[in-house]
């Protein structure tokens, strides 16, 4: 059973000598608005592209297998350099909310998300975060215990100028966060495998490597050890517990969940086999 937005929850199990469960009980909370707007900038690519889209949901219930999407709300960015506006608008009815005229979020420039849903408005703001782009991506054939796992080896420079905190994306929702404190400024490379029930062979997946904030590495760091992996991806599972750095404006004892953040990022398109 995946762990639905409140963690920690008390269950009270009440089993009889046969060890029959006969009850459950389990604390309902009001739902909380979920803020998904993870932005990636594809800056290795030619011409530069961008994925900008706010999702909206509402928290649910352990035992709930749905989770709710929130259509109604009004969505916004601010440029706070030169006072732009950017509307967004949730076409398909999804709770997924693009810019009505498709941007490219700049550098050293600071933008604040607005959302107004419920009569209530949340804001927070982020800058877009540098990275550097992949050097290479490999499939290894080195195994961990079983002996079936599946090895890729990531390559990149790191950039010595700055520290550097990195979110990787390996598909199928799995995900490691990383900094730069043991290899600043060097040349790196690093293994991951994925386990045997984690993928399918021979496959393709596509690696994204996205520069983030201090602030945000920590708190992905958090959201990965709470929700776990192969849990539909880290926003859909968010526990009660970890606020990110959306506020409410208008009542902030109804705090939302999750995450503003701009991240350059890079892609990296590996063709998986089957190795004896």
């Amino acid at each position: 059973m995946k762990n639905k937005y409140i963690l920690p929850i008390l269950l009270l199990f009440i089993f009889t000598k046969c060890e029959k469960v006969v009850d459950v009980e389990v604390p309902s909370i009001a739902p909380k608005l979920i803020v998904d707007a993870s932005f990636q900038v594809f800056f290795d690519e030619s011409p530069v592209t961008a994925e900008t889209i706010v999702k909206l949901r509402l928290s649910a219930d352990y035992f709930d297998d749905t989770i709710p999407t929130v259509t109604n709300a009004t969505v916004f960015l601010t440029n706070l350099t030169n006072g732009t506006i950017i509307n967004f608008s949730d076409a398909n009815a999804d709770g997924d909310y693009e810019p009505s005229n498709a941007f490219i979020p700049e550098e050293n420039t600071e933008y604040e998300l607005t959302v107004i849903y419920d009569n209530e408005t949340y804001k927070a703001t982020a800058t877009r975060v540098k990275s550097t782009p992949l050097t290479n991506v490999i499939q290894g054939d080195e195994t961990l215990f079983t002996g079936e796992e599946t090895e890729i080896k990531i390559f990149f420079t790191d950039d010595g100028a700055v520290d550097n905190y990195y979110v990787f994306d390996f598909s199928n929702a799995l995900f490691l966060a990383l900094e730069d404190r043991f290899f600043n400024g060097a040349e790196y490379s690093f293994s991951n495998f994925y386990q045997e029930d984690e993928i399918d062979l021979p496959t393709t997946v596509t690696i994204k490597m996205s520069g983030v904030s201090k602030e945000y590495y920590t708190y992905f760091n958090i959201l990965i050890d709470q929700s776990g992996q192969n849990a539909g991806g880290p926003f859909e599972s968010v526990p009660s517990s970890l606020l990110g750095n959306v506020i409410n404006t208008t009542n902030e004892e109804n705090f939302p969940l999750g995450y503003f953040q701009i991240s350059e990022t890079d892609t990296f398109t590996l063709s998986l086999v089957e190795k004896d």
